[in-house]
């Protein structure tokens, strides 16, 4: 199978400050792709710019944006029509994730969650598919994570949503794997980055933590297979195929107990308990 050709390419990057994103533009940066980098943090994303331009002489354009304000989406692609922009290649990277009882996690900010995690790569590939089409040429990629693989409990929204993600990246897939446009669900476990930290849910992180570089590079070199996904590291895909040796129960039973929060915070989740 052929590798895909990276250099001369456009790729717009979302949640690209910190993380998997920022692993993301480091290596296309590296390849040779001019970059869209979008993110909330203007300072962060313009002194990733500054590096990257010195680095590798590469077009950036620096995009900040509150990605979960309702109007996000509309934003990014207004932008992308006043610059004359069409990506090549669309890496939906953003998300974030609530940890808790369900029924005592905001409403507002679960319904947040959807929208990040679900409506806004629906709607910028929507937008974007077309053009790579046109030009029998492009990538998406779709960072889910294996929390797709199973019910969440007490991240209830999440899993579902990475669910969604993974559901929606597969059926582009087969839609145009024949087309030209290669499609790519990125399934990651624990990653070395501050996504446990800022939901404040270290004891969620399963087995050790991977390097973002290390998920991203992988990501890549599935993609130039042809994958449809990829579940980044052995001992991830091997979690990833309990659904085929138990039973639906018995996989929710063992996420319940290895998601369940810390004995002080389930306290105070249920204050009847003593």
């Amino acid at each position: 199978m052929a590798s895909f050709d990276y250099s001369g390419k456009t790729a717009l990057i979302t949640g690209a400050s910190s993380g998997i994103g920022l692993a993301f533009a480091e290596q296309l940066a590296a390849r040779g792709t001019a970059l869209i980098l979008v993110a909330r943090s203007a300072d962060k994303l313009q002194q990733l710019a500054d590096r990257l331009r010195q680095q590798h002489g590469i077009n950036i354009w620096v995009l900040p944006q509150d990605l979960l304000a309702a109007e996000a989406s509309s934003a990014v692609l207004d932008r992308l029509t006043d610059w004359d922009l069409t990506p090549d290649i669309l890496i939906n990277n953003a998300g974030f994730a609530t940890y808790g009882v369900f029924e005592q996690i905001s409403l507002q900010r679960q319904q947040e969650e959807i929208r990040l995690n679900c409506l806004l790569p629906v709607t910028l590939t929507h937008a974007l598919l077309p053009a790579m089409l046109a030009r029998g040429c492009g990538v998406v990629i779709n960072v889910a994570s294996t929390a797709a693989m199973q019910p969440d409990p007490y991240m209830a929204i999440y899993g579902a949503s990475k669910a969604f993600l993974l559901s929606f990246s597969e059926a582009l897939w087969a839609e145009n794997r024949q087309r030209g446009v290669r499609v790519l669900a990125l399934c990651p476990g624990a990653t070395d980055t501050a996504f446990f930290a800022v939901v404040n849910a270290e004891e969620a992180a399963v087995g050790s933590r991977m390097p973002a570089e290390v998920v991203v590079s992988m990501a890549l070199t599935a993609l130039d297979k042809q994958r449809n996904y990829i579940i980044t590291g052995g001992q991830n895909w091997l979690l990833g195929q309990l659904s085929r040796l138990v039973t639906r129960r018995r996989i929710l039973l063992i996420a319940e107990k290895i998601l369940r929060p810390r004995q002080s915070r389930w306290q105070q989740a249920r204050p009847d308990k003593t």
